[in-house]
């Protein structure tokens, strides 16, 4: 039943294994308009998505769509330099790909990034929010279908998706730093159109800090597997009540531009205690 999936990504394991000389336990996914980490990498290998066997490709502005091999602060580091959405026309099993070859090249923790919309009233744009938990509001999970038991178990617990220790670190690391701090909880969309003002107002009143089209996926896919993970969100825009600015993708993408410098700050400083 699973032989067909098996191969696949036995497949792409096989391919990465290969042009690897480095042993990357962190992997990091580089949400929209936050391409400039890579600016700080020692890169030793660049792969085009194309590139890879079974690969899909990112078609969204501000999403390169390149697998980098390299290091960052001397730690050895996987980097996806853009993401596959739902709203891309993608199934949850081709969006959440990138994570399940993860295991594969050795790979234990996760960093997760994303652009999202603020609706708690103590954001502004340019705040950085670190992700405590989620709501999934896509109407769909990758884990759908018959379970493999070599993967994962069949029901998950879902208490802890989001590592303690890594959000601890985190919050020292930016205390150093002299880096502000937001927390909370991220719920995840399929899009791709940005919340009307009641929308955000429902999402809020469940309890909901920030909105985006991504993430949720990607993390129930690693925790199912094993994986550590660590996300934060950029806030772009506001959709407070009372509050709703009208955002288009390129002001997205020019408001975590903005605020890339402090993450590329964050991140760098916390991969050695990783």
């Amino acid at each position: 039943m699973f032989e067909e999936k098996r191969k696949r990504i036995n497949e792409t394991v096989a391919f990465l294994n290969s042009r690897r000389t480095i042993h990357p336990k962190i992997a990091i996914v580089l949400g929209s308009g936050l391409g400039g980490l890579t600016e700080k990498i020692d890169i030793i290998d660049e792969i085009p998505y194309k590139d890879i066997p079974n690969f899909p490709v990112s078609t969204v502005p501000g999403h390169k769509g390149t697998l980098i091999f390299g290091t960052l602060n001397n730690v050895d580091v996987v980097v996806f330099n853009g993401r596959f959405h739902y709203y891309e026309g993608y199934s949850m099993d081709v969006v959440t790909y990138p994570q399940q070859i993860l295991p594969g090249i050795g790979v234990k923790t996760l960093i997760l990034s994303n652009a999202a919309g603020g609706m708690n009233p103590t954001f502004k744009v340019g705040d950085i929010m670190l992700i405590r938990d989620h709501i999934n509001m896509f109407g769909n999970n990758p884990l759908l279908g018959p379970n493999d038991d070599e993967l994962g178990p069949r029901f998950p617990n879902m208490s802890e998706v989001y590592s303690q220790r890594l959000l601890k670190l985190a919050h020292k690391t930016a205390d150093t730093l002299g880096i502000h701090l937001q927390e909370g909880v991220y719920i995840g969309v399929t899009g791709p159109c940005f919340e009307t003002p009641s929308e955000y107002r429902m999402f809020h009143i469940l309890g909901a800090d920030t909105v985006g089209m991504s993430t949720v996926p990607e993390a129930i896919m690693a925790h199912y597997l094993g994986l550590n993970i660590f996300a934060f969100s950029v806030i772009t825009d506001l959709g407070i009540v009372g509050r709703v600015e009208f955002a288009t993708h390129n002001e997205v993408l020019a408001a975590a531009a903005k605020v890339g410098p402090k993450v590329v700050e964050l991140i760098y400083n916390m991969v050695p205690f990783i």
